[in-house]
């Protein structure tokens, strides 16, 4: 319970009091954070609008301290243990607004996304007119961590820009620039392509800072003359865009978590396994999610067998059968022309078969063949059909 002297006996308007200094538990925004409601300034948002309740007193203040014992609420929902952390790559379009709610009624991200996941917070934002990869994950302490200048994570960018500059210039942004009275840290510029024109260059830029302060690349990039069209966050601090298509999310694996963000997480939220929940397709795999391995762990587990196709047993030393291939259909054969009577040829008593009868008065085509004739007899004539008859 909350270390109040007053919690037994609840306030007449039915609102916490706030605890006394020194006590111990957590911070109300820091365990929502945690929890994925939301993060710790969008905690202090529904505090003041009076959405948020600790064992049936509604919050006034964010400065309350929770222990594990007690009941918090946020619009009559119970917020249970936190889960463990996840974290997504997202790439986002140009159009889409990095918010769960716009006043402008304009396309967000969270409402962009498929089915099936829970409830996300962005690692920092990017603008309408910006693309590329936005972190998200269910942790919003996480996603404050990785947020700040002083964790030190390195943003780059590829942004196309309009105007001309030099190399030389751009490496005076190594030591900083102040705009407008804010100050803006260390950037790298790299100058990849320049395309020069009648009306000015079209430049190509590589952009390192680690800061990402709002609308940066775009203001410090203006300050040195140069207009951006175009701006693609290539990666994140240990996580980078790669071939993640247009409007595609992907969960980073929790060995992946483990690895590169142990440092930046509760060791409560720490995740185990190997292998993501969610699949790229967009599905959850219901066999990892805690709920199926807690089942799996049951005793009485696997003694309902699941509908699965039988498959076909072999004896020992048998091999399966191979699919035999379907045979290629032959053609069917041309149809032969018929010939009349008249077209077909005449048998010669030497057994040589005797051309077709040609018209009378046509001569041969072609010279006669050259060698000794044959020594048979001869028909009287090309009607006759055998040889001739002897008196």
């Amino acid at each position: 319970m909350v270390h109040d002297p007053l919690r037994t006996h609840p306030a007449p308007s039915g609102q916490a009091h706030a605890p006394e200094e020194g006590s111990g538990g957590e911070r109300v925004a820091k365990a929502l954070a945690r929890a994925g409601v939301a993060s710790r300034r969008d905690v202090e948002r529904l505090i003041a609008e009076g959405r948020v309740a600790l064992n049936g007193a509604i919050l006034t203040t964010p400065a309350v301290k929770v222990e594990p014992d007690d009941i918090l609420t946020v619009d009559g929902e119970v917020i249970g243990a936190p889960e463990a952390a996840r974290v997504f790559r997202y790439h986002k379009p140009v159009g889409l607004v990095t918010s769960h709610k716009d006043p402008q009624d304009r396309p967000t991200v969270f409402a962009n996304l498929p089915d099936g996941l829970p409830r996300l917070i962005s690692v920092g934002r990017l603008d309408l007119n910006s693309e590329g990869l936005l972190l998200l994950t269910n942790d919003g302490g996480l996603a404050r961590t990785l947020e700040l200048p002083g964790t030190g994570l390195v943003r780059r960018y590829r942004a196309r820009a309009h105007g001309r500059v030099t190399q030389e210039k751009l490496d005076t942004l190594k030591d900083g620039v102040t705009i407008e009275g804010v100050r803006y840290g260390p950037i790298e510029a790299r100058l990849d392509k320049a395309k020069d024109g009648p009306q000015g260059a079209n430049l190509w830029l590589t952009v390192t800072l680690h800061e990402g302060k709002n609308r940066e690349v775009r203001r410090v990039l203006e300050s040195i003359g140069l207009k951006v069209n175009r701006l693609i966050r290539l990666a994140y601090g240990p996580f980078a865009l790669g071939t993640l298509a247009m409007g595609e999310i992907e969960e980073v694996g929790p060995r992946v978590i483990r690895e590169q963000l142990a440092e930046h997480l509760d060791p409560a939220v720490i995740p185990t396994g190997e292998r993501p929940l969610w699949r790229r397709k967009g599905k959850v795999d219901a066999r990892r999610t805690p709920e199926a391995q807690a089942a799996a762990r049951s005793p009485g587990f696997g003694s309902v067998e699941a509908e699965k196709p039988e498959k076909k047993e072999y004896r020992p030393g048998w091999a399966r059968p191979k699919i035999k291939a379907k045979p290629h259909p032959k053609p069917s054969p041309k149809p032969k022309a018929k010939t009349t009577y008249e077209e077909r040829p005449k048998a010669r008593p030497d057994g040589r078969a005797k051309p077709a009868s040609r018209p009378p008065g046509a001569k041969a085509a072609g010279p006669r063949p050259s060698g000794p004739r044959s020594s048979g007899p001869r028909p009287s004539s090309p009607r006759s059909s055998g040889p001739k008859r002897r008196v």
